[in-house]
């Protein structure tokens, strides 16, 4: 007859190895049962059922209470790393099911690809921390990089990639401005013809305020070609700026996904800008010297999960770093 020599059914728990472990700890099984809120009979059962699995005797009776013998002791050194793993188990699980609150600002560089990325951030911010509150400006008159510096807002994306003092930058794509004109049914000339700026000397341009950095941008490539810019108005509304453009009062510079995805930019016609071509560096900004809350952390992780499907997707005028 052939013996089954299949290993016996586990009977070693958690709960076993904890009053094992309380036992020797208290050096008494009835002060261990006090300890545990057990019956004694019952504490003494789970020990004989462990030495029953392990065939060793695990406590001994002296003079001084209960102590180890040399496999208990074996067994009290497993069974503490095994409850403190256990534990820590416990600790982990709890803290991944505790959803994320508080309150976390960003900033989004007006009149850049960036603007156009607060919707999908928000979606992404609810589906994955409902219970964090999104605060997002992209409004003008506010110089981002002093929000952040100054702790008044958390991270912002932004124009730029040099150093600027009080936050660091991590740059995350460049952006190609285009020039964008109400379209005309009647032109000769194909939309995706490039357009040296040498071309807009006599074109009647809508740009942001000398203080906009896409302004003095735009202002030092066409003095690099040695264009005076034709400005007839200077607009900080996105609104109002496509509106203005459609009603063929002028025309613009912009990313192409701004005149895109705007609906105030609604019928207007985008081309690309060459000799030199204008490029601007958006970098995400956070303080250098201020650490960004658990929520915030949360939210950065979120941003650049964002961009990266907005790379993926290969928008026009966008450039991988």
């Amino acid at each position: 007859m052939v013996q089954d020599q299949r290993p016996t059914q586990m009977s070693v728990d958690f709960r076993k190895l904890k009053s094992f472990v309380k036992v020797v700890d208290a050096g008494s099984v009835s002060r261990a049962a006090g300890l545990l809120r057990t019956a004694q009979p019952a504490l003494s059962q789970q020990i004989a059922a462990l030495e029953s699995h392990f065939k060793h005797k695990l406590l001994l009776r002296s003079n001084h209470g209960i102590v180890p013998t040399e496999a208990g002791l074996i067994l009290y050194r497993h069974a503490q790393l095994l409850l403190k793993q256990i534990e820590q188990a416990q600790i982990d699980i709890d803290q991944s099911t505790k959803a994320l609150a508080g309150r976390v600002s960003i900033g989004l560089a007006t009149y850049s690809a960036s603007s156009t990325l607060s919707l999908p951030i928000l979606k992404e911010m609810s589906a994955l921390h409902p219970q964090i509150v999104v605060h997002i400006n992209d409004s003008f008159g506010h110089v981002l990089s002093e929000l952040i510096m100054t702790g008044k807002m958390d991270m912002a994306m932004i124009y730029g990639s040099g150093p600027i003092k009080g936050v660091k930058l991590q740059p995350l794509f460049r952006e190609e401005l285009y020039l964008v004109s109400r379209a005309e049914p009647s032109a000769k000339k194909p939309t995706d013809e490039p357009l040296p700026l040498s071309a807009l000397a006599d074109v009647k341009l809508l740009l942001p305020s000398q203080g906009h950095f896409l302004r003095r941008l735009i202002d030092e490539s066409l003095a690099r070609a040695r264009v005076t810019p034709n400005v007839a108005s200077e607009i900080e509304s996105v609104s109002a700026l496509g509106a203005a453009v459609t009603e063929g009062l002028g025309s613009t510079i912009l990313p192409a996904s701004v005149a895109a995805t705007a609906s105030s930019f609604g019928g207007v016609e985008v081309r690309r800008l060459v000799r030199p071509a204008i490029e601007a560096t958006v970098s995400l900004c956070v303080s250098d010297h201020l650490p960004l809350s658990e929520p915030a952390l949360a939210t950065r992780s979120v941003l650049l999960t964002v961009v990266e499907k907005l790379m993926r997707s290969h928008p026009q005028g966008i450039k991988a770093i």
